[in-house]
């Protein structure tokens, strides 16, 4: 999830879809939150969402890792246990 109240589109890359946005669009709240509903293995993934064509990070995440262009991927740790749907 991440508050983008002004953006038009919203989509979410990773290693969970080879890094195509457009795997996964998110869908706008109410609120001004972009949602996206995954279902992933256990395991750790790096993501960034792409708010109107721009990379964006997560500025929610609570870890994040450098990429090979110099900026940030956010990271994502999913556990055996965890049912977690929203990102």
């Amino acid at each position: 999830m991440i508050h983008a109240p002004e953006a038009g589109v919203v989509k979410l890359a990773g290693t969970f879809n080879g890094w195509h946005p457009e795997a996964n669009p998110l869908e706008r709240s109410g609120s001004g939150d972009w949602i996206a509903r995954l279902m992933l293995k256990s395991g750790q993934y790096e993501y960034r969402f792409v708010v109107d064509g721009v990379w964006t990070t997560d500025p929610g995440a609570p870890k994040s890792t450098t990429n090979p262009f110099g900026e940030l991927n956010s990271v994502l740790v999913v556990g055996l246990d965890d049912r977690t749907d929203l990102l």
